[in-house]
């Protein structure tokens, strides 16, 4: 159901205004932060941040509608995943050149069209990761370079199958789907 009215003038009672932050961690890839925040009631609670300079992920299709994906362990679930090539951000680095270099980088191909299919926020409730999602068409294929330490297997599947996939649980990573899936509707599967 749509909210009726002025969503903007409503929000005013779910803002939180942060009275005082401590960083509690800091690495390589995230910091996280404690915060205070006052609530529209005038009472104060702590909420558990991670910060993340975002990421970007991308389709690579061709023109038999086929996607190319990769294939490798995630030490936090302990199992290969099925995933589309995706990084993180540098510090100011623009998401697509980011999108562009991780395509090159762990399938080897390049592509003659890149577009833009939204971002989205994979874990809002403590995270200010914001993965950018995109679309590669227009592809050739070149050597892959993976980072070191990463190790990937580079599959073709078409992006019909690919779908079924996610219905099957059998893609369960949240960029993967949501950037597969926008692309099956933008191609019509």
């Amino acid at each position: 159901m749509k909210p009726k009215g002025n969503i903007e003038a409503r929000d005013e009672q779910l803002i939180e205004k942060t009275v005082a932050r401590k960083t509690v961690f800091e690495g390589k890839v995230f910091r996280v932060e404690v915060k205070d925040v006052e609530l529209y009631d005038g009472s104060i609670s702590q909420r558990e941040v991670v910060l993340h300079h975002g990421g970007a992920t991308i389709v690579a299709l061709d023109e038999e509608k086929n996607v190319y994906m990769v294939r490798q362990f995630r030490s936090p679930y302990e199992k290969v995943l099925f995933e589309i090539p995706a990084g993180k951000l540098e510090k100011d680095e623009d998401p697509k050149e980011c999108a562009i270099r991780e395509l090159k980088e762990e399938t080897g191909m390049e592509a003659s069209s890149v577009i833009s299919l939204g971002e989205m926020y994979a874990t809002p409730g403590y995270c200010s990761e914001i993965i950018h999602l995109y679309l590669a068409t227009g592809l050739s294929r070149g050597e892959g370079c993976p980072d070191d330490g990463e190790f990937l297997q580079v599959i073709k599947i078409p992006l019909s199958e690919a779908v079924s996939m996610i219905d099957n649980n059998e893609i369960s990573d949240a960029k993967t789907m949501v950037a597969l899936l926008k692309t099956a509707r933008k191609v019509g599967i």
